[in-house]
């Protein structure tokens, strides 16, 4: 069934969804989940809207169904940890080769994946402002690079600050970002005043190559550049000596909200590990035993 015209700004998420249909179904669930909730707000009463949200939530229902023993789906904060940990994946992928100069159709489509994902962590509660920013760089850095591209222009690596782009509708095609200037309303959750600032990006404190995991992101689709996006080479966390054979200190006493957040910071830890994300779980864990050590983050 084609997508109304009407839900046209949900399109790329159900892409996305597509896409990671066989290679992570927990992805291609949360983006459909998301297309949904978003697609409702959009046109939930014209009757070829309401059909194909309808169809939408009956593939939801059988995927669920099919994924029962899949702890992403059945816990909400590992759902949440999965979707961010391969938001992060794809958006450090894409940022160490921005700043290594190497620009190609992959990279763009890594970064504008970054951005999708992150439109679908919305499905779990509001937005961090880091995952705000992140979303903002990664579009804009899309545009840029696709757009300095096809003029036959040279990126300027890093973040740079440069107004007046617009970065929603990128992608029109399967083959990769569209040569018209974007004409349909921007994503859900998008609004003016998230475009690209005059200043720099430079609140934006990522060092190249933290937390890249191992590897590349897993299929990314083809792309006609003879070259082979170079991994990415990991960096390693330092772990915190005071931290080891650590036991509570003192009459600490730890609140339900202090275990939520103790037990969150354990699934993100396991979380990154599925990337080979060493960096990022040891930061998690040694967060989840400073918190259970002394009640303090």
């Amino acid at each position: 069934m084609s997508l109304p015209p009407q839900l046209k700004a949900i399109q790329h998420h159900l892409r996305t969804a597509q896409e990671h249909e066989q290679r992570d179904p927990a992805v291609a669930y949360y983006c459909r989940l998301y297309a949904m909730q978003a697609g409702m707000k959009l046109d939930s009463k014209t009757p070829e809207c309401r059909k194909f949200l309808v169809k939408l939530m009956d593939q939801l229902e059988t995927m669920k169904n099919a994924l029962g023993n899949h702890e992403s789906i059945t816990q909400e904060i590992v759902g949440h940890a999965h979707i961010e940990n391969y938001a992060l994946k794809m958006f450090l992928y894409a940022d160490n080769e921005d700043r290594s100069g190497r620009f190609h159709k992959n990279m763009i489509k890594s970064f504008y994946t970054a951005s999708l994902l992150v439109d679908v962590l919305s499905v779990f509660g509001e937005l961090s402002e880091e995952n705000i920013q992140h979303r903002k760089y990664a579009r804009w850095k899309a545009t840029h690079i696709h757009t300095c591209l096809k003029n036959g222009e040279t990126p300027q690596p890093g973040p740079i600050g440069m107004d007046g782009e617009q970065y929603d509708d990128m992608f029109s095609t399967e083959d990769g970002p569209s040569a018209q200037a974007p004409s349909s309303p921007p994503p859900p959750g998008y609004t003016p005043d998230q475009g690209p600032p005059t200043s720099n990006f430079n609140n934006i404190q990522i060092s190249p190559g933290a937390h890249a995991p191992a590897n590349t992101p897993a299929e990314l689709p083809s792309s006609a550049e003879p070259e082979k996006p170079v991994p990415v080479p990991r960096s390693m966390a330092v772990v915190d000596p005071s931290l080891m054979n650590t036991s509570q200190q003192g009459d600490v006493r730890l609140t339900a909200e202090d275990f939520t957040r103790a037990q969150k910071y354990c699934k993100y830890a396991g979380s990154a590990l599925q990337y080979e994300d060493v960096t990022t779980a040891i930061q998690n864990l040694q967060k989840a035993l400073k918190l259970l050590a002394t009640g303090k983050e």
